[in-house]
């Protein structure tokens, strides 16, 4: 027996059923869809925006979190050695004043 064609309109309007319902076996149950099947298009469509992915634009698609993960971190550690560097240079400014002032004394 073939396997049913279906279209992406019809299991994105099933992926969001089973979302607004929370009733992900119940939802399968009525369009007569495997249990995994739906658990599989909900999964891609949280990831991906579609209800199915080639394998090609999976690892496309991860390669691009993998980046804006590390642009995000990388952002995140140059704010930080900025701030280190402005306290850096606070403390060297207070101890050139501690100096002066005790020298003056």
């Amino acid at each position: 027996m073939p396997k049913k064609q279906l279209t992406e309109e019809f299991r994105v309007k099933v992926v969001k059923e089973a979302l607004e319902t929370g009733e992900q076996g119940i939802v399968a149950r009525r369009h007569d869809i495997h249990p995994v099947t739906l658990s599989r298009w909900i999964n891609n469509y949280k990831k991906y925006g579609k209800t199915t992915v080639s394998k090609q634009t999976s690892k496309t698609t991860n390669k691009d979190v993998e980046s804006q993960i590390l642009e995000k971190e990388n952002e995140q550690l140059k704010k930080l050695l900025g701030e280190k560097e402005l306290e850096i240079q606070i403390l060297r400014d207070l101890l050139k004043k501690t100096n002066q002032d005790l020298k003056i004394d």
